[in-house]
């Protein structure tokens, strides 16, 4: 279960913009529709997605896809492939990375289990315990002040 009361998801957040109608949403969205996983962290009120294609069916299409999450940098993937199919795929699974890699680079600071690192076992901290300290080598002194 999610911890955001209104979790975002594509077919909520989702917007055409250049190059597809509003009849082509439907299909986007369920292209898209793994992203929601990925999503499902932020809140639906604070997440957009706009999806939009320059040259349609065109040597040389472009298909973009942008993402504003509240708080965060914009996010925009892009693909030259020629198959539109195979572009909506490939910005999905490039904006997916992205949301991971932003996740992962975010965890550290939230995560106290993480940022906590245990003393190693066996060693004795100097400043705590004078007396377990190892005795001087007379011998060695003689050596080095020599």
């Amino acid at each position: 279960m999610s911890a955001v009361a209104n979790p975002a998801t594509v077919a909520e957040c989702l917007r055409v913009g250049a190059g597809f109608s509003q009849s082509d949403r439907n299909w986007i969205a369920e292209q898209f529709a793994t992203l929601d996983a990925r999503l499902a962290g932020f809140h639906a009120d604070a997440t957009e997605l706009e999806v939009s294609v320059k040259d349609r069916e065109a040597r040389g299409q472009k298909v973009t896809l942008e993402c504003w999450i509240a708080g965060r940098q914009k996010i925009v993937t892009t693909s030259a492939e020629e198959d539109l199919h195979a572009a909506l795929n490939d910005v999905r699974d490039d904006l997916r990375r992205r949301l991971n890699d932003a996740k992962t680079r975010q965890e550290p600071r939230h995560n106290k289990h993480l940022r906590d690192i245990p003393e190693p076992q066996g060693e004795v901290d100097p400043t705590t315990a004078p007396e377990h300290l190892p005795a001087a080598d007379r011998s060695r002194a003689d050596a080095e002040t020599a």
